[in-house]
């Protein structure tokens, strides 16, 4: 049997067969396992080959599921679908490999760090660690962001629930659903949660740095929170306040990606980076290897910068 090949596995929700790529670690003993998530507007064909090679030289299993496909579509963006497509995921390949339960990771940027974010708080006792990057955290707010700046991923969101949630209040129940932070708090503590973006985004990017940083905050001890007049000076002026300025020494696993805000709350930490709507896959995965299950965690994301960003347009 290859090790990379196509699969298909069993829905548990509605019972269909949804398609993967898979990545399977040579030999017979339980090897971690990573699922991959692709980008808001993306299907298999994208930022694969960036996990499966780090995986590779890891020899660890991967899968990289569809999860319904780009977020336009009601069975995407978020629904009840989509998070059994991904618990269901980590199943098949339960079935199908040795996998060491003390070590299943989940990874995405954009649109994957949306849905990572939402199996963060939906199914928090599946994942070791959750490494999640530039993520769309509340879809009501993206909608409006998008709809001000001209960015046409709001007629997605009304795509995917049946209209604009600024006026129907269905659209606005679906949107809340479908939403990181209508359950991220539940996941407090319950696994480890690594958080960044550039602080570009917003700019240069279609995800605003406040979706990053409110994130952290619902996960956050009340005393390590950001206040909502500094994420709105990040925001609008592409700049750390001085006393929220990262003063440790450089991150060596970010590279030209300079850290330039980062905080750390018992099981999460948020890191603001010099860079756009970019996920850095060499130190978010540099950072999944150090976790296991059980233990506390280990922020340290590698020892050198490895590779370049995948740039996320979408």
């Amino acid at each position: 049997m290859d090790q990379q090949y196509e699969v298909f596995f069993v829905s548990k929700l509605d019972e269909t067969k949804q398609p993967a790529l898979f990545w399977r670690a040579k030999g017979d003993e339980p090897r971690p396992l990573v699922v991959a998530l692709h980008t808001w507007s993306a299907d298999l064909t994208q930022s694969w080959e960036k996990f499966r090679a780090r995986c590779e030289e890891r020899n660890w299993h991967c899968i990289y599921p569809l999860f319904r496909g780009p977020n336009w579509n009601r069975k995407a963006c978020g629904s009840d679908l989509v998070v059994s497509d991904i618990e269901s995921a980590v199943e098949y390949a339960k079935s199908v490999c040795p996998v060491d339960e003390q070590r299943i990771y989940l990874i995405g940027g954009s649109g994957g760090g949306h849905a990572s974010l939402l199996m963060a708080g939906r199914t928090p006792q599946l994942w070791t660690a959750i490494s999640s990057w530039c993520p769309i955290t509340d879809l009501i707010k993206w909608h409006a962001e998008c709809k001000k700046s001209g960015r046409e991923y709001y007629k997605h969101i009304e795509s995917a629930c049946d209209g604009d949630p600024e006026i129907s209040s269905s659209a606005a129940a679906q949107a809340k659903r479908r939403s990181p932070a209508t359950y991220l708090a539940s996941a407090a503590g319950k696994t480890i949660i690594d958080i960044g973006t550039g602080i570009h985004d917003g700019h240069k990017g279609s995800v605003p740095v406040g979706h990053t940083l409110r994130a952290f905050n619902l996960l956050a001890a009340p005393e390590d929170r950001i206040s909502a007049g500094d994420i709105e000076f990040i925001e609008k002026n592409q700049e750390i306040p001085e006393h929220l300025k990262y003063q440790g020494e450089p991150d060596a696993a970010y590279g030209p990606y300079k850290v330039l805000l980062r905080r750390v709350s018992h099981w999460v930490r948020v890191t603001i980076f010099e860079g756009g709507h970019d996920l850095l896959p060499g130190p978010g995965m540099g950072f999944l290897e150090n976790q296991v299950r059980g233990q506390e965690p280990v922020w340290y994301s590698g020892s050198a910068y490895d590779g370049e960003s995948d740039k996320l347009g979408k």
